[in-house]
């Protein structure tokens, strides 16, 4: 029955991980296939209602989301500045041999000028899903389960050097941009071993995500997306 509940508790972590890279998949299937970017954009809405509506489902498992009591401002200031910081990294650290890949970008242009409602999907989709959904997976299953295969059981000061790293690493490979994706590794899994709420993690890369879209359709580096 144990074995059964730790099952059960890695499946809630990584289905909405799991949904998310689907959809990437098929987007890049779908353009194999001669799909253009623009026809491509709309499944960026579909692909962030499924991962809600996982996590969604599966609230009752994130006994990690619960909210903490006692977290000093401190706490909270210092992973609102750790979001600016991994922000600022992220378009400035894009030297072609920080660059893995390429990214086709999320161009909400239509005839008429910009899609604002997509603007909107993509804002709401990157700010308060993807991080949560991330940090679910990376910090709360995969650093913790590196360390022990009990990993609701791990005290997230208590991992190791080795769950530390992986995780970075694997989380910046994930990105096209994998410098600045290792550096928001390793500060988002600091900030989760430091303060031990998860919520601190996801409130950084919520700040990183929230300045950066405001960046793009600022700016119209429409690749950052």
């Amino acid at each position: 029955m144990l074995n059964l509940l730790h099952d059960r508790a890695a499946f809630c972590r990584i289905a909405p991980f799991g949904a998310y890279v689907f959809f990437m998949v098929l987007v890049d299937v779908l353009l194999w296939l001669g799909w253009s970017a623009d026809d491509c954009r709309w499944l960026y809405a579909v692909k962030i209602a499924a991962v809600a509506g996982l996590l969604w489902l599966m609230r009752g498992a994130y006994s990690e989301l619960r909210w903490p009591h006692g977290v000093s401002v401190r706490t909270w200031a210092v992973a609102i500045a750790v979001g600016a910081i991994v922000f600022i990294a992220w378009i400035n650290l894009t030297a072609d041999w920080m660059v893995m890949g390429a990214s086709i970008g999320f161009d909400p242009h239509d005839d008429d000028g910009i899609d604002w409602f997509l603007v909107a999907v993509r804002l709401a989709g990157a700010v308060l899903v993807v991080p949560l959904m991330e940090e679910l997976f990376w910090r709360s299953f995969l650093m913790r389960w590196i360390a022990h295969p009990n990993f609701l059981a791990v005290n997230p000061a208590q991992v190791g050097f080795k769950a530390f790293c992986i995780t970075a690493v694997f989380f910046a490979v994930a990105h096209n941009l994998w410098l600045a994706g290792l550096l928001a590794g390793v500060v988002y899994n600091l900030l989760y071993m430091r303060s031990g709420t998860l919520w601190s993690p996801i409130l950084a890369h919520a700040v990183t995500n929230a300045l950066l879209g405001v960046w793009v359709v600022s700016t119209g580096n429409w690749g950052f997306w």
